[in-house]
């Protein structure tokens, strides 16, 4: 049972990587999405508009351009126009990205991309060659967008060269090892994520004896793989930057690339951890303490007399899920039903434990319990201020000239018994003498 436990967190920790590749590497609607929210980062448009700006001067002759369009002599001006006008440029890079237009020609370059690169992975015909082709990211439309905004770009788009705006996404030496990842990364969020539900379940079942213990480390098992996960992508996303990125000014582009490519692993990751505290509930639910006993009291009538209610509810929770659900495939759904499966089991194994421990539990019982309590903290409350207000004033010696000042008590005769009782402790510690022994008690008979 140990072994499957920790076998479960292993591949649970395992299973998070695989979901998110398989999703944000190789789902082209999540990727345009993500690309989508990458243009929206100040420091990634930031690096995006520069890279766009040296590709605009780079691949057109912008003084050349000017002249053409300076009237009469001002023709003359065309090369310091240039200098500004590539500093203009630079500046209203980051408002035209910003545009609606912009981001829509990104997200469309993107989803042209990746459908590509997803056509090579997977070896379809008709596509690039892992030999002599590459797959590129063609970013030439945002760089004829920019020059219309600056003014230059009328005909521009006939002038760019063909790799203008052209970013390499994998060369031809680099796509057989990635048809080869591919080749072994399909599919693997799946049996990993069905294997890890497998040993939970395994072990859950193995364990008769104790089972609430099982469940719980169970629970532990999958809200420590989720940190884990979460520490592993902070670390590495400072390895991977720093092996991919040279340039100090495009480190910060890059880090904001690196969050946002993985927001979706740290979604992943929660996911894990909030199903690991449901399995330290359940755990809880069914251990031994005092806390869950009552608790278990108190759901016994429900889960005796309306079990269907119970698999009802757990129904209309797995139905919200469905629904809500941004993406659907078969590893969600059988992952979905092997939860909600866990899921009905416990609430089997509680409805059989509850029954054995209160087989005449009913809501009156409950609630007249509960009743009975807050009445009796209710009347010891009232007893301990009852006991307060009966308590004597300190002794003084005969010849003290202070006043004495005594509380009128509730009840005479009680009152009356126990300043007698307490004259009797202090007479027997010594505090007081025969003889004031006698005059206290003969005041507390008089009065």
């Amino acid at each position: 049972m140990r072994a499957l436990v920790v076998l479960g967190s292993v591949l649970t920790f395992l299973s998070v990587f695989a979901i998110w590749t398989e999703r944000q590497a190789l789902n082209t609607d999540d990727w345009v999405s993500t690309s989508g929210r990458l243009i929206q980062n100040e420091k990634i448009r930031e690096a995006v508009g520069n890279y766009l700006v040296d590709q605009l001067y780079e691949n057109v002759d912008v003084e050349k351009e000017l002249k053409e369009i300076l009237p009469g002599e001002t023709k003359q001006l065309a090369g310091p126009v240039s200098g500004g006008l590539r500093q203009v440029a630079g500046d209203g890079a980051d408002q035209v990205l910003q545009s609606s237009t912009a981001q829509e020609l990104w997200k469309s370059a993107n989803r042209t991309t990746h459908e590509q690169l997803l056509d090579v992975l997977e070896e379809k015909e008709g596509t690039v060659a892992t030999e002599e082709g590459k797959v590129t990211l063609n970013l030439a439309s945002l760089v004829t967008n920019l020059a219309d905004q600056v003014g230059i770009g009328a005909s521009l788009a006939e002038k760019l060269p063909p790799d203008a705006g052209q970013v390499t996404i994998l060369r031809s030496d680099q796509l057989k090892t990635a048809q080869d990842v591919v080749v072994a990364v399909k599919g693997l969020a799946l049996i990993l994520s069905l294997l890890t539900l497998l040993c939970f379940g395994a072990a859950i079942y193995l364990s008769r004896d104790g089972r609430w213990v099982t469940v719980l480390f169970c629970g532990i098992g999958l809200v420590s793989a989720g940190f884990a996960v979460i520490v592993v992508r902070e670390i590495s996303g400072g390895i991977v930057v720093g092996q991919l990125v040279d340039e100090e000014s495009v480190k910060p582009a890059a880090e904001a690339a690196w969050s946002i490519g993985t927001s979706l692993m740290i979604s992943i990751a929660t996911t894990v951890i909030v199903i690991g505290v449901l399995f330290g509930v359940a755990g809880w639910l069914a251990s031994p303490t005092g806390s869950a006993r009552s608790t278990r009291r108190f759901l016994a009538p429900a889960l005796g007399e309306h079990p269907a209610y119970a698999y009802a509810l757990l129904a209309i929770i797995v139905g919200i899920y469905f629904i809500s659900a941004p993406t659907q495939n078969l590893r969600s759904f059988l992952t979905t039903l092997i939860i909600a499966g866990l899921a009905a089991f416990g609430i089997h194994e509680l409805r059989k434990q509850s029954a054995e421990e209160f087989p005449d539990a009913d809501f009156g019982e409950f609630f007249g319990r509960t009743k009975e309590r807050v009445v009796g903290a209710v009347k010891d409350a009232n007893i301990g201020e009852r006991a307060s207000k009966l308590r004597l004033p300190e002794m003084r010696k005969p010849d003290s000239e202070a006043p004495t000042t005594e509380v009128v008590p509730a009840d005479a005769d009680d009152a009356r018994l126990a300043r007698l009782e307490r004259l009797a402790t202090l007479h027997e510690k010594g505090v007081l003498s025969d003889e004031e022994l006698a005059a206290e008690k003969k005041r507390v008979l008089n009065d």
